[in-house]
């Protein structure tokens, strides 16, 4: 579609002369055309100036379709010698700036089109620019091993995008920001200083190219002071010196500026893998909030440099770095952006107006104030570019006369300069109240009163690690009313206090920590409500405070994924990167994320200790499915791929009934089918019993191993084939053999509960097929109940009851009701491996009546429910003596009774006549007909 049809406004002629010298050039085309372009001349004296120059140019342009005519005209500029591209650029200019300002205003084009086509002009004029003066190096031999065929990826130099421009953002008047670089790994050592001298001479050609005034103007100006210390390095730098400087010494506002950056010329690839590798620089892998002070400090500093305090005057108000102008709400933006882009990926966009809508998709801001946000930009944009086209001037402040204000009011198609003023003023209003709510918000604290034990224990806080800085001192000292008001209105405000000094102690650093605190009172709230009931939790909080980033993250308090959603999710982590070693800290953060999830929904009663220790066992077994496949890779580097089917792992004990809790170790086992293979294909190869035996001990090192982010579950194989003397890993046949021929009765009851939770598909099925043909052989019952009863001395010998609260030992605990069940399910060739199924399959074969089967289980899910909450609450026994109240409630809350009185007598109740119940059943040997087998 022609330019022309295309129109759907025109400006209010502002100056008739002018605008009868437009009508004039263009005598031929239609009314409305020349009403447009009347009111450009009239307005924009620079506008006038280009439609004057190139008549001829711009009436063909006009019946065509803009986009074709920007295409044309690139096309155009791509053959042109250095020596024709110095004019041709420049003519080039004037034409897109000409066919962008007459889109502009006409409104055949939105903002995003008209800062798209300056950004694409300007992005082709850097490409061409940088090869234009390297192709004359690289002619004349000037550049180490280079020749013209190495332009097209301009040898390794690129220009990186900054600001406006890496945004696709452009002003009609912008300078352009550029990061020159060059990858130096494409050169030898001795040819580095000759190659940096000649990056470096190309870079000021292209820039003089670019941006020196000649009769035909000039194309850019051209910044390069956004690099990494201006003051001292050169225009181009080698990519490893620009790392090492962001690793070692960059700084908040060099990570925001790099939210934009863009390869835009030259070596895009490398630039590209230049970005990546500065990804952990510029997204930070926990959530930022201590971004937010740092931005604030910037926006002081700018505002006290330029003097643009609020006067509540518009006369030369400054649109772009004023008080509520467009920066506000680009700062706004990229702040959010560097708080939580670094969890989600999605976030990291260099458009505004695509970051503000991405951050509401996400929860991290209002969709109402997204979409005002947009709309005040965009409006503030527009204007900014009509007061820059009045003369080309690079400025973004608003007239200081009457008859400027009139001129940009028309440019806007509107005649009350009054209200188009007032429309104006109540914009920057709005964004100035917002941006200072969020950038620096109250900062009056509860101001209730404080526990008696306040003074003494408050005392020590500024000598612990994390008050060490200045700064952590100062955004502590602002939350300590508002934490110390909240622990007050606990239950035990003593208790709770004592227990937040706890987690403060324990806390290596606090900046970042008190920083979220502050923006997020929400969290202090969780936090004060941890401390009070629950000293363990919040001790591990202390070591992992990264784990608080998930409540920030939206969807914390949803309902549980399940576990394919899980382990989907775990394996897109760890699919992101191809170290090993990365993919094993990525996995416990993870992990670490998710537990402290499953803790803190317990504690508050969102679920109870039986869906609780479901989603524990959830857990653990994404984990083993996610990251097997990445220890198998890695290790297959050196040894081959799994021999035959593969291997999997056999969860046991807990884990293989599916419930275990906050503190479990994980009982595993490790089978593998290797075929007819007798070695691995690898460069080392292995024979197959020693591959599989070293891939289990490197699977056992994968979850077992302290890393910087600790370490993920202990793990347990003595329940393996001959236990602690067999091979870390069986081969399946091995394995049935074993289970058929040579096991003893508790390694049957152990294999009751047995579950493949992770490997090869058809592998688990085989596994599940010898575990069943196990169960189902035929038992001499007398025996197995006599192993089971020696069994239960053995345990009861080893470590009797150890307190009231000790559910787990001692007659009629939950290791005595496990026991029997399993002992029932392998005398009842029941396939059940959970203890309630268990025990309702022996009562269906008349091994146990229904309601012994019944009380067992009540005792069961009492004793396992006391359990699950307890490891929550302490790290040791849970001795009544000890408890807080915070935590004697939760105790009362999750097992139905009135206080912790209340259940010790009932647990010692149920605990009797269950001992009871297990003691006769161990001396039945009529089980459904089997007694004599």
């Amino acid at each position: 579609m022609s330019f022309i049809a295309r129109i759907t406004r025109s400006p209010i002629p502002f100056d008739a002369e002018a605008g009868a010298d437009a009508q004039s050039l263009f005598a031929e085309l239609p009314p409305e055309m020349r009403e447009v372009l009347a009111g450009t001349a009239g307005c924009s004296p620079y506008l006038r100036g280009l439609m004057a120059r190139q008549p001829e140019w711009l009436a063909e342009a006009l019946f065509r379709d803009p986009g074709e005519v920007l295409a044309s005209e690139f096309e155009r500029l791509r053959p042109m010698s250095q020596t024709d591209l110095k004019t041709g650029l420049r003519q080039a200019k004037g034409r897109v700036a000409l066919l962008a300002g007459l889109a502009d205003l006409a409104g055949v084009w939105s903002l995003e089109e008209v800062t798209g086509a300056l950004t694409d002009f300007a992005d082709l004029s850097v490409d061409l620019a940088m090869k234009a003066v390297l192709a004359r190096e690289f002619e004349r031999g000037k550049f180490p091993g280079k020749t013209l065929d190495d332009l097209d990826d301009a040898g390794g130099m690129v220009a990186l995008a900054m600001g406006k421009m890496g945004a696709h953002e452009l002003n009609y008047s912008s300078d352009i920001d550029l990061i020159m670089l060059f990858d130096e790994s494409r050169y030898e050592m001795g040819d580095f200083l000759e190659a940096r001298s000649g990056f470096i001479k190309a870079t000021r050609r292209m820039t003089s190219l670019l941006s020196d005034i000649t009769g035909e103007g000039y194309v850019w100006r051209t910044d390069l002071r956004l690099r990494p210390d201006p003051s001292v390095t050169p225009v181009c730098l080698a990519m490893e010196a620009a790392e090492r400087y962001y690793e070692s010494v960059g700084r908040t506002w060099e990570r925001a500026a790099h939210i934009k950056a863009r390869p835009c010329g030259g070596d895009i690839g490398a630039g590209e893998a230049y970005l990546e590798r500065l990804r952990p620089f510029i997204w930070r892998r926990h959530l930022d909030f201590a971004a937010i002070q740092d931005a604030h400090d910037m926006r002081l500093k700018i505002k006290e440099h330029k003097g643009l305090h609020e006067t509540g005057s518009l006369e030369g108000r400054n649109l772009k770095l004023g008080p509520g102008g467009i920066r506000e709400i680009e700062f706004f933006t990229q702040t959010r952006q560097i708080i939580a882009g670094g969890r989600d990926a999605s976030l990291r966009l260099r458009g505004t107006v695509p970051a503000l809508a991405r951050l509401a998709e996400t929860g991290w801001i209002p969709h109402r104030l997204a979409a005002s946000f947009t709309d005040h930009y965009r409006y503030l944009r527009e204007i900014e570019h009509r007061v820059q086209m009045v003369a080309d001037a690079r400025t973004h402040a608003l007239p200081t006369s009457a008859e400027g204000f009139d001129r940009i009011a028309r440019m806007c198609g509107q005649g009350d300069t009054a209200a188009f003023k007032a429309g104006i003023a109540e914009r920057l209003v709005e964004v100035r109240e917002a941006a200072e709510g969020f950038f620096a918000p109250g900062k009056k604290g509860g101001g209730a009163s404080t526990p008696t034990a306040e003074p003494e224990i408050v005392s020590r806080w500024r000598r612990y690690p994390a008050l060490r800085s200045e700064r952590a001192q100062e955004i502590f000292e602002r939350l300590k009313p508002d934490l110390l008001a909240r622990l007050n209105a606990a239950p035990r405000p003593d208790e709770a206090l004592s227990a937040f000094d706890g987690f403060l102690s324990g806390l290596p650093a606090g900046v970042q920590l008190f920083s979220m605190f502050e923006a997020n009172p929400h969290l202090r709230a969780l936090i004060v409500d941890i401390a009070s009931t629950a000293p363990a939790l919040a001790s591990y909080l202390s070591r992992n405070s990264g784990v608080l980033d998930a409540v920030i993250g939206g969807r914390f308090f949803a309902p549980w994924p399940g576990k394919m959603e899980l382990c989907v999710a775990l394996g897109q982590l760890l699919d992101e990167t191809d170290d090993y070693e990365e993919q094993l800290d990525e996995t416990r953060r993870w992990l670490k994320e998710w537990h402290f999830r499953v803790g803190v929904h317990l504690l508050r009663g969102i679920v109870d200790s039986a869906e609780a220790g479901r989603q524990y066992a959830d857990l653990a077994e994404a984990v083993l499915t996610a990251l097997l496949p990445a220890v198998v890779e890695n290790f297959a580097h050196k040894h081959g791929r799994m021999p035959g089917r593969g291997g999997v792992a056999v969860g046991m004990g807990s884990l293989g009934a599916g419930w275990i809790n906050s503190r479990s170790d994980l009982d595993l086992i490790m089978i593998y089918d290797a075929g007819d293979a007798e070695v691995s294909d690898g460069p080392r190869p292995l024979p197959v019993v020693q591959y599989y035996a070293r891939l289990t001990k490197a699977v056992l090192t994968a979850i077992t191993a302290p890393t910087s982010e600790g370490r993920l579950y202990e793990v347990d194989m003595r329940l393996r084939p001959s236990g602690k003397q067999g091979p870390v890993a069986t081969s399946l046949s091995a394995f049935e053999s074993y289970q058929k021929n040579e096991a003893w009765t508790w390694e049957h009851l152990a294999l009751t509960r047995a579950r493949p939770v992770a490997g090869s598909l058809r592998l688990k099925e085989d596994v599940e097929a010898v575990r069943l043909s196990v169960l189902e052989q035929p038992r001499d019952v007398a025996k197995v109940l006599e192993d089971v009863r020696d069994m239960r001395r053995r345990l009861s010998e080893a470590k009797g009851q150890q307190g009231p609260l000790d559910v787990k030992r001692g007659p009629g605990g939950m290791q005595d009701i496990e026991l029997l069940a399993q002992a029932g399910a392998l005398l009842t060739s029941a396939h059940a491996r959970r203890t309630p199924p268990q025990l309702a399959a022996a009562a269906r074969h008349g091994w146990l009546s229904k309601a012994e089967a019944e009380q067992l289980t009540a005792t069961y899910r009492l004793a396992r429910s006391v359990q699950s909450v307890g490891r929550l609450l302490v790290d040791g026994p849970l001795d009544p003596e000890t408890l807080g109240q915070g935590a004697k409630e939760v105790l009362a809350r999750e097992t139905g009774l009135e206080d912790l009185d209340a259940l010790m007598a009932e647990l010692a109740a149920r605990r009797a006549v269950s001992a009871e119940i297990i003691d006769a059943a161990l001396e039945r040997t009529d089980i459904g007909g089997k007694g004599k087998a």
